[in-house]
């Protein structure tokens, strides 16, 4: 047993306030090799029950974790084994805070990414609205998070964003949303006849579900105008553009042949004579 314990203690390394005896170091192997299993354990509770595209985005993190776990496991294993890390840690600390005031939207970014993953609050295909664009989100990765906007164009998303910001999901509940068009009419219009009008606009337009209902709202006496509101279901709120374009064209189409006005803005201006005073 003496013999054992004579041998652990045999200096492998060692200068002046650092000694790294056998016995640390074979502390230090099995510590990391605990450490790598119960990783892998934890990494299998939290993947379990995600498809296995997801899955995969979690290997280039996980890779980093345990890189970041053995590094500390070997600095615990040093300093309880008496060895004197103080040096080194005063020769790291502005590093290390460089690092982190450079690094800190990247991890926020990260996780971020990870939480979106793990609830899955966004999913491949929602309809999404951020910053005025609305996109259609094609890829989720742990950084970013990629949408085509109704453009063709690639709008890439900082996780971050998800979290901080007020962030809209036209496809969270369900793929159906509902979108209105408005309109306006000249005061004294069959009201009545407008509507059905409307109706039948909404009725004739692919596109638009006819459960539920499409419903008409007199929305208010405007300036110039009655205002109408048309409001129906779609099944796909990304293409709703050309969709509202068509009804558009029909409604301008039936009021010319019913012989409702779309009034323009008017106002009134009054002119009054006044006299400049003369100095």
């Amino acid at each position: 047993m003496k013999e054992i314990k004579d041998f652990l203690s045999l200096d492998i390394y060692k200068t002046e306030g650092v000694s790294i005896t056998i016995g640390t170091f074979l502390l230090i192997i099995i510590s990391c090799i605990l450490a790598f299993y119960l990783l892998k354990l934890i990494r299998k509770l939290i993947t379990s029950k995600l498809p296995e595209e997801d899955k995969n985005k979690f290997v280039s993190i996980f890779k980093f974790i345990n890189y970041l776990v053995y590094v500390l496991v070997i600095v615990v294993v040093l300093s309880t084994s008496g060895v004197n890390l103080t040096v080194l840690l005063t020769a790291s600390a502005a590093l290390f805070v460089g690092l982190g005031f450079a690094l800190q939207h990247l991890f926020l970014d990260i996780i971020s990414g990870i939480l979106i993953i793990l609830d899955q609050s966004l999913h491949v295909g929602d309809i999404i609205e951020v910053e005025n664009k609305v996109g259609k989100v094609f890829d989720i990765r742990l950084r970013t998070t990629r949408a085509l906007t109704r453009d063709d164009k690639v709008i890439v998303i900082p996780n971050h964003k998800f979290l901080t910001d007020s962030i809209y999901n036209y496809t969270q509940n369900h793929k159906m949303t509902r979108e209105s068009v408005k309109v306006g009419v000249a005061y004294g219009s069959n009201t009545e006849l407008v509507e059905e009008l409307l109706l039948e606009c909404v009725a004739e337009q692919g596109g638009v579900l006819k459960k539920p209902k499409p419903i008409v709202l007199f929305e208010d006496f405007g300036d110039s105008a009655l205002l109408f509101g048309i409001h129906f279901y779609v099944s796909d709120s990304y293409i709703d553009p050309k969709i509202k374009s068509d009804i558009r064209y029909r409604i301008d189409k039936k009021f010319r042949e019913n012989n409702i006005e779309i009034p323009f803005p008017q106002r009134d201006v009054h002119l009054k004579n006044g006299s400049v005073a003369k100095k």
